[in-house]
């Protein structure tokens, strides 16, 4: 683990952080408010358990960062992150939302803005570790 994966770490838990907020807590933000007291936690009780938070994005920036670097090929950066990014997508959030909606009381139209948006998260992650990451025959 060298300077470059310890950077790259840190750059995609603080961009998780940021594109998470964007996802979860503007563009959706309207639709969760209709659930607190049901199906969501009020914002203050959400709120006193940032910490947890903070350690999910820690662990998708670093691991998506160590699971990038062990298969980085020869090929062009742009279609490797957006490829890598559809995976992790089909690997985390696709399998997540699906599982929380049949135990959880979630609307299917949420549900579905989840999917797409926090796919679309996981492509934008996926470019740019790839970026940060470049392949060094390249």
């Amino acid at each position: 683990m060298d300077k470059r994966f310890w950077i790259s770490g840190v750059v995609m838990t603080i961009a998780t952080m940021l594109l998470g907020f964007l996802v979860h807590g503007l563009m959706l933000a309207d639709d969760y408010n209709t659930l607190v007291g049901k199906v969501m936690r009020s914002q203050d009780e959400a709120n006193a358990m940032m910490q947890w938070m903070l350690l999910a994005d820690i662990c998708i920036g670093f691991a998506m960062t160590w699971i990038y670097r062990q298969g980085i090929a020869a090929r062009p950066t742009m279609s490797q992150g957006i490829r890598f990014g559809i995976a992790v997508a089909f690997l985390t959030v696709i399998p997540q939302f699906l599982i929380y909606w049949v135990v959880t009381a979630m609307p299917a139209v949420i549900v579905g803005k989840q999917l797409a948006f926090d796919s679309m998260r996981m492509v934008l992650l996926g470019v740019l570790v790839a970026y940060l990451n470049p392949h060094a025959g390249r």
